[in-house]
Formats: structure tokens, C-alpha cells, sequence
């Protein structure tokens, strides 16, 4: 592998980590127990593997890492979701971790652009939550899930 191959699947690397950085800011900032080393953590291994999977799998089969990321992050996002009282927590964190190892592996796929929406989008999801008027809205369609501050006790996280 030639230096110019090596500095650009380590820009590619740098940029995993601060796409899963940029997103997990606004989980830490929301005192969210996944935060930014959580979320590029996610990042920046699902970008390893997909740059292993284009160079170490037999060219038969170069989606078997992929698939393993896939499985395995599933497998860590199962352990973040929990009940507590009849209340479901943790599965929008569960959700955007698992898109976020999709986001590291488009990253290390070569995939810039989809890459940089889909880390925009993730994160606009979840500012979602905290504009101005979104409780308002919220109220609007209450169900016996929501409590009287608004909030969805059935997906927090």
C-alpha cells in the first residue's frame, strides 16, 4: 500500500470521528449517557472495518465485515436500551448509534457526502426534541405515555 492510500483512509478515519463527535455532542450536551466518545467511538470503528473490509476480506466476499459491524453494533445497541417501571429508555440512543456505525462505515466506503446528510439528519433528529413549542406539540396528540411535562416516556434516551 502505497502513503498517498494511507493518508487518505486516515482523513477518512479523522472524518468518522468527527462526524460520531459532532452527533454525540448533542447527546452529551443533553446529559445523555452516550456522548461524543460513545458516538465516535461507533464511528471511527465502523469506519476501520469498512476500510479493512475493501483490503483484507478475499475479494469474494468484501460485505462480511459489513455485515459482522452491522450484527455487532445491533448487539451493543440491545445492551443500551431498558425498562424501568413499564417505561422503555434508552432506544433513541440505541437507534442513532446503530445509524452512526452506518455513517462510519459510508465514511470508510468512500461515501463523503451521504456520510456528512446523514450525520446532519441524525443530529436534527435530535434537536428535534428540544425546539421551543416541540412540548406544545406534543401535547397536542397526549397519550397515556406522556407525562404531564411532555415528555414520551416510552423512547427516552
Amino acid at each position: 500500500m502505497d502513503w498517498n492510500q494511507e493518508a487518505l483512509m486516515a482523513m477518512r478515519v479523522l472524518l468518522a470521528v468527527l462526524l460520531g463527535g459532532f452527533v454525540g455532542w448533542e447527546r452529551e450536551r443533553h446529559g445523555r449517557e452516550a456522548g461524543i466518545r460513545t458516538y465516535a467511538a461507533v464511528s471511527l470503528g465502523s469506519c476501520v472495518f469498512a476500510l479493512l473490509s475493501t483490503h483484507v476480506v478475499p475479494k469474494d466476499n468484501p460485505h462480511v465485515l459489513a455485515a459482522g459491524v452491522v450484527t455487532g453494533i445491533g448487539f451493543l445497541c440491545a445492551g443500551v436500551i431498558m425498562q424501568d417501571k413499564g417505561n422503555v429508555l434508552g432506544l433513541t440512543t440505541a437507534a442513532t448509534l446503530w445509524a452512526m456505525a452506518a455513517v462510519g462505515m459510508a465514511v470508510g466506503y468512500g461515501m463523503y457526502t451521504l456520510s456528512i446528510l446523514v450525520s446532519f439528519l441524525i443530529f436534527g433528529l435530535l434537536s428535534l426534541h428540544h425546539l421551543p413549542g416541540w412540548d406544545k406539540l406534543k401535547r397536542i396528540d397526549a397519550s397515556p405515555g406522556t407525562d404531564p411535562r411532555g415528555e414520551d416516556n416510552h423512547e427516552q434516551g
